[in-house]
């Protein structure tokens, strides 16, 4: 638990703390409650636990997947990518991030995420998973306390975090929004608690560091509800920089400099293609076409990014000298589009000289 145990901070976007006992009426519209099931229990270890809500009934509305089918998130060698040649694919629907909104006053919402589990439907395809689980990797998550997270904090005692047990599986619980707390609450009744918000990859590496089986995210906001398994959330880390760079920059407010940070990055941070096959059967990295039938390579911040296109593409890592040669190599080339499953951003020639004046 020293995980969770320093003082929260005063700037929300790393840790948040607030009581969530008595949520204004209006504040959660949408969100269904659902009677507890009486065979959850809370985990042994955390006997304070507020919550009671089984995670074999949030499983339901979770897509279930085989550890097989993350091997899409592997990667290729990268010696043999500067010679591939681009292949021309079909992009996503893409946008760029959404503003940050607040469900509940003083509570900023991650709303990648909780976009992400509003799409997720009974029956939904593998791929609405990794959805979710690609956009856990920027901001922040929720975490349920058992009475004042900052008092129990100022005081040096242990968190009881909320978890919930079902048989001898165990599972950790976050939150992508206060509307999603506040139903948690609804449907166990207990008032006596408060949220505190932590940065993605401590609630990650949390879980992969506890008994956990998994990590259910938004449990009482049924069909919005996913369970992410702990094999997953360890190809996640796996891959992982550390800093989260690329998705930083892209999960926030777009500016005049938005495009330069972004070329910056690329010449450092870990980055992947997207590898196929051409029309003639021979390898080659996926590209984009713009509206105005320019092309644009294909660069992803993480190999799960890849996965989610649904291609069957394998993630090939590649580093920022790479791409480089491959833009010099193919004058055809407009640039890169980043992270093409949103949000994402296109950078031409220009925009890349950090990058090109590398290569």
């Amino acid at each position: 638990m020293a995980l969770f145990s320093r003082k929260p901070k005063d700037d929300r976007s790393d840790s948040e703390s607030q009581s969530i006992a008595e949520p204004p009426v209006d504040a959660t519209p949408d969100a269904s409650a659902e009677a507890p099931p009486a065979d959850a229990t809370p985990a042994d270890r955390a006997p304070a636990d507020p919550t009671s809500t089984d995670p074999a009934a949030a499983a339901a509305a979770s897509v279930n997947i085989s550890v097989t089918a993350y091997g899409g998130l592997g990667t290729a060698a990268a010696a043999t990518t500067p010679q591939l040649q681009p292949r021309k694919s079909a992009r996503a629907a893409t946008r760029v991030a959404p503003q940050n909104s607040e469900t509940v006053a003083g509570l900023r919402d991650n709303v990648l995420v909780r976009e992400a589990l509003a799409r997720l439907a009974d029956g939904t395809a593998p791929q609405a998973l990794l959805d979710v689980a690609r956009q856990l990797l920027q901001g922040h998550l929720f975490l349920r306390v058992k009475g004042d997270a900052r008092s129990l904090l100022a005081e040096g005692r242990e968190l009881p975090l909320a978890v919930v047990t079902s048989g001898d599986r165990q599972f950790a619980l976050a939150y992508s929004s206060g509307a999603a707390l506040q139903a948690s609450v609804r449907a166990d009744g207990d008032a006596d608690t408060s949220a505190m918000g932590q940065p993605v990859l401590a609630v990650l590496r949390h879980v992969l560091a506890g008994p956990y089986e998994g990590l259910i995210l938004d449990q009482a906001s049924d069909p919005a509800r996913v369970v992410v398994p702990r094999a997953l959330i360890e190809k996640l880390v796996e891959k992982v920089d550390e800093q989260l760079t690329l998705k930083t920059i892209l999960a926030g407010e777009r500016t005049d400099d938005t495009a330069g940070a972004v070329a910056q990055a690329l010449t450092h941070v870990p980055l992947w293609v997207a590898l196929g096959k051409v029309a003639d059967g021979r390898p080659g990295l996926a590209e984009g076409r713009a509206e105005d039938g320019s092309r644009y390579l294909e660069v992803y911040s993480h190999p799960v990014e890849v996965a989610v296109m649904g291609r069957g593409d394998q993630a090939a890592a590649v580093t920022g000298a790479h791409l480089a040669r491959a833009l010099q190599g193919d004058a055809g080339l407009t640039g890169v589009v980043v992270d093409p499953a949103g949000p994402w951003i296109r950078l031409t020639r220009d925009d890349l000289a950090p990058l090109l004046a590398d290569g």
